[in-house]
C-alpha cells in the first residue's frame, strides 16, 4: 500500500508538477488575501482572460509569451481604471466590458494568425507538461512577489483596509495599487501555463475567501491562505495521478470543497455559527436552555 502511494514521486514530471503547483498555490494564496479584502475577484477574472491577446501578439512579433501576456494584463487593468475614473460606468461593468473585449481580440488574433498556440492550453493549462523555463519563470515571479510583500507589505495592508487613511499619512496609493495589480498580473501570467487562465481565477480567490471565514486578523488570514493554497495545490496534483483527471481541475475542486466546509463550519462566521447566534438572540431574557 505504501509503495503504491509513493509511485507519483518516482516520475520526474509528477515531482515537477507537484513542486510548481505548490509554488503557484502558495503565491496565489498570499495574493488572494488582498484580492478578497479589496473585492477584486472580478478583476482577477479580467486579468486572467486579458492575457490571451498578449500571448497571440507575442507569438506574431516573436517575443516571449510572458512579456506579451504581462503587458496585455497591465493594459487591461489601466483601461478598466480609466473607464471607472472618467465615466459613470460602474466598476463591475467596466471590468466585464474590458475583459470580454480583450478575450475576444485574442480569439480573433489566434484565428487570423494560426500558430502552434492552443487556446485550450492557455485556458486550461498543462502542468504535467510544463517546460523547465516555465518552472524557472514561476519561481522568479514567486520571489518577486515575496520581495514586494517584504518591502511594502505593511503599506499594502494599510491601503487595503483604508485607502483614505493611507493617502492621508502620505502613502502613494496609486503606486501601491499598481504594485498589487502588477503582482496579480505576473502571477496570473506565470500560473497560466500550469493551471490555465480560467482556473487561476479560483486559485486567486478561494484560499483568501476561505481564510476570511476562519479568522478576523489579516496577518493570520494571509498565512492561512498561503498555507491552504500550497497544501491544496500539492494534494490536488498528487491526487490527479491516481484519478487520471485534470490537475488544475482537481486542485480547484479541492479548494472549493474546503471553502464549502469553512462556509458551513467556521466557528464564528460559518452558517451554523450564524444560526446559533440568531437562536440565542431570539431567546427571551433570562431563558435557560
Amino acid at each position: 500500500m505504501t509503495e503504491m502511494l509513493l509511485v507519483p514521486f518516482e516520475y520526474e514530471y509528477m515531482r515537477n508538477a507537484m513542486l510548481v503547483s505548490a509554488v503557484i498555490g502558495a503565491v496565489c494564496g498570499l495574493l488572494s488575501g488582498f484580492v478578497a479584502l479589496k473585492g477584486w475577484s472580478l478583476l482577477g477574472d479580467a486579468l486572467a482572460h486579458a492575457v490571451v491577446p498578449g500571448v497571440a501578439l507575442a507569438w506574431i512579433l516573436g517575443l516571449p509569451f510572458a512579456l506579451g501576456a504581462f503587458a496585455s494584463g497591465m493594459l487591461a487593468a489601466w483601461v478598466m481604471g480609466f473607464i471607472r475614473r472618467n465615466s459613470r460606468i460602474r466598476e463591475d461593468a467596466a471590468i466585464g466590458i474590458v475583459f470580454t473585449a480583450f478575450f475576444g481580440a485574442g480569439l480573433v488574433l489566434l484565428t487570423l494568425f494560426p500558430s502552434n498556440i492552443r487556446l485550450q492550453t492557455i485556458i486550461l493549462g498543462n502542468v504535467l507538461g510544463i517546460a523547465p523555463e516555465d518552472t524557472t519563470q514561476m519561481l522568479i515571479v514567486a520571489a518577486g512577489v515575496l520581495a514586494v510583500m517584504a518591502l511594502r507589505g505593511r503599506d499594502l495592508m494599510l491601503w487595503a483596509f483604508d485607502a483614505t487613511h493611507a493617502r492621508a499619512i502620505g502613502l502613494n496609493t496609486g503606486l501601491l495599487q499598481m504594485l498589487l495589480l502588477g503582482c496579480v498580473a505576473a502571477v496570473a501570467v506565470a500560473a497560466m501555463v500550469a493551471v490555465g487562465a480560467v482556473l487561476v481565477i479560483a486559485m486567486l480567490v478561494a484560499p483568501g475567501a476561505t481564510a476570511y471565514l476562519l479568522t478576523d486578523r489579516f496577518g493570520r488570514m494571509l498565512a492561512g491562505a498561503t498555507a491552504l493554497g500550497a497544501a491544496t495545490a500539492l494534494a490536488g496534483a498528487y491526487a490527479s495521478y491516481f484519478i487520471d483527471g485534470s490537475t488544475g481541475g482537481v486542485i480547484v475542486c479541492l479548494q472549493a470543497l474546503i471553502f464549502i466546509l469553512a462556509l458551513v463550519l467556521a466557528p464564528r462566521h460559518g452558517l451554523l455559527a450564524a444560526r446559533r447566534a440568531r437562536r440565542q438572540a431570539a431567546r427571551p431574557a433570562g431563558f435557560a436552555a
